[in-house]
């Protein structure tokens, strides 16, 4: 049985450069889960934890069916209360805006023949089956970003301010506005990746 591989068949989707640039995002489907909160604690971790147990037990019952993929990429979109605080720029956001603030909604992106029934039969699965009753709150989310800046992060998360600073850069020369949510795919598993070495694709949303 050939597993299929997102990565590969949407290369252009999993990579960038680590120079800003130009993409055009196309329309794609993932298993969703929102949250709040600082990135490093322990709702943080759950919320993950119910994403992979989720998008594995639809992985299997596909694989039981003949169509076997390859669990893709952890995502996320950040966002937090514009009327908060208000007057932010893209750089100065993940700078001067608390991290317990911060809005996010973590995203694996699925094949084309996984539906949003593989993804509830599932979730049910997890809950019920494996305790993990954070499952129960995982969406389907459809995403079409169309055009967008880009750039690839190689590095810590405490250094992607240096990496917004020259996305605004490039985006105020082409006199770019934001048209969507702070995007970002997890090319690297920051639970085992030393942080020097971790590589973090950085997407914005413009028009």
């Amino acid at each position: 049985m050939e597993k299929l591989d997102l990565t590969k068949k949407h290369k252009a989707y999993f990579t960038a450069k680590t120079q800003p640039e130009i993409v055009y995002i196309e329309k794609a489907s993932f298993i969703a889960l929102r949250g709040k909160g600082d990135p490093a604690g322990e709702a943080f971790a759950k919320t993950i934890e119910a994403m992979y147990s989720t998008a594995y037990k639809i992985k299997f019952a596909c694989k039981a069916e003949g169509n076997d993929f390859v669990v893709s990429k952890l995502e996320g979109q950040w966002w937090f209360d514009e009327n908060q605080f208000s007057g932010q720029t893209m750089y100065s956001t993940s700078v001067e805006v608390p991290r317990n603030e911060w809005e996010y909604r973590l995203l694996i992106r699925m094949p084309d023949f996984v539906t949003a029934e593989n993804m509830e039969a599932a979730k049910s699965i997890v809950a019920n089956q494996k305790g993990i009753q954070k499952a129960t709150e995982v969406e389907w989310h459809t995403l079409e970003e169309g055009k967008c800046v880009q750039m690839l992060h190689v590095g810590p998360f405490s250094t992607e301010p240096e990496s917004l600073k020259v996305m605004s850069a490039f985006m105020d020369t082409h006199q770019f506005a934001k048209n969507g949510l702070h995007h970002e795919i997890y090319l690297s598993d920051f639970r085992k990746t030393a942080p020097e070495k971790l590589r973090t694709i950085l997407r914005e949303p413009v028009k």
